[in-house]
């Protein structure tokens, strides 16, 4: 095998598309920074029962691992930030009140999570501790849409769902972990054939209540539609109410239901949302709470936040412009030398063109030069 052939889903990232995902990169977390959120960088390699402490099988899955050299334990390159985040903030700072971190970084996945995904996306994240009230959430989504805002993201729709709805339907029925994953890959596959088959042994009333959920997916009439069809189940009215609630403070976005959707179930403790893009094969942002989240690192408070790959967002936008630069002339004459500096610290990108390469094409758009003119040397237009 050739020596420059990349592992499949892992690829390099050339110079216009890494200055992109670079300018977003900062964009992202000013925008957080704007919003209260402090920086934290958790480290890329763990041992493995601290990385996957309370994630779940599908985290574990996604998990390579290996064996510190120094120590013989097992380490894992994580593939997802949120639970290191919550051990910061369960352990590290420890704070009473409400502590709002972000973070960006690389994660590594065994597989793509989606088709035609990386296996190595650039995770930025935003996360709120210590509220329990939905103002949270809905900061969350609000600071889910500023970033796409930032990223020239446009047209988006908010699709929000709760996962206390099927927990209320079904809560009481025995099941073990297997039935209770088939249970839901059915609802989120909307396989009404499957998911008869598989609950045809269900108290009648949360057998009926799991195959209305199929069709409670569209505006916001479906949770009028849900009310009448759950209304036998504990705590569902209170649950719409919060959906509905969060829904209409989302000034300006297109708004949709998909109560059957439990993407992330056994991470998630309530409400939770996705954002979805033209031009984008799968959801461009994932958020909504987790309470339980911190309760593995023994404090278990209040949290919600959202995550996205920058990857993702920048090969469904339109490739950036040409950073505006000016040419220069290479020299080692002191003068020439001094304006260059003296425009760089001034920050403008200056590109000395070495000699015998004056017709190059490169990254920047040199739409300035600086020449000399009466002995002084000046910037003019190209």
């Amino acid at each position: 095998m050739s020596a420059w052939v990349l592992p499949d889903h892992i690829a390099d990232v050339l110079p216009s598309e890494a200055r992109h995902i670079e300018e977003l990169r900062r964009g992202l977390l000013d925008t957080a920074r704007c919003y209260g959120y402090e920086l934290v960088m958790p480290p890329l390699l763990e041992h493995l029962e601290s990385l996957l402490t309370g994630t779940g099988e599908a985290l574990d899955l996604q998990t390579f691992k290996l064996v510190d050299q120094f120590s013989g334990r097992s380490m894992g390159l994580r593939a997802d930030t949120t639970p290191q985040v919550a051990r910061i903030d369960a352990h590290l700072l420890n704070r009473k009140g409400v502590t709002r971190l972000c973070y960006c970084g690389p994660v590594l996945h065994t597989r793509p999570d989606r088709p035609h995904a990386t296996r190595e996306p650039l995770q930025f994240g935003a996360e709120i501790y210590g509220h329990a009230g939905l103002e949270a959430d809905l900061e969350a989504l609000q600071l889910a849409r500023e970033c796409l805002r930032v990223a020239d993201v446009h047209n988006t729709t908010i699709d929000l769902a709760d996962v206390r709805i099927v927990r209320s339907v079904i809560a009481g029925v025995p099941m073990n972990a297997q039935l209770l994953s088939a249970i839901h890959a059915a609802l989120a596959a909307k396989d009404a054939g499957e998911l008869a088959s598989l609950t045809r042994d269900f108290p009648p009333d949360s057998r009926d209540g799991l195959l209305a959920l199929l069709q409670l997916y569209g505006d916001q009439s479906v949770l009028i539609e849900a009310e009448k069809a759950l209304q036998r189940f504990s705590g569902v009215h209170e649950v719409l109410s919060n959906l509905k609630w969060l829904a209409s403070r989302l000034e300006g976005a297109s708004v949709t239901f998909d109560l059957a959707d439990l993407r992330g179930y056994a991470y998630y403790s309530g409400a939770r949302f996705a954002i979805y893009a033209p031009g984008a094969s799968d959801a461009l942002v994932r958020g909504g709470r987790y309470d339980e989240v911190g309760a593995v690192f023994g404090r278990n408070r209040p949290a919600a936040g959202f995550s996205l790959d920058i990857k993702q967002v920048v090969g469904v936008v339109a490739p950036r412009a040409l950073k505006a630069a000016i040419r220069a002339p290479w020299g080692e004459a002191a003068d020439v030398n001094t304006a260059i500096a003296e425009l760089r610290k001034a920050g403008e990108t200056v590109v000395c063109v070495l000699p015998g390469h004056e017709s190059e094409v490169d990254e920047f758009h040199c739409d300035r030069e600086l020449v000399q003119v009466a002995g002084r040397w000046v910037v003019q237009a190209v």
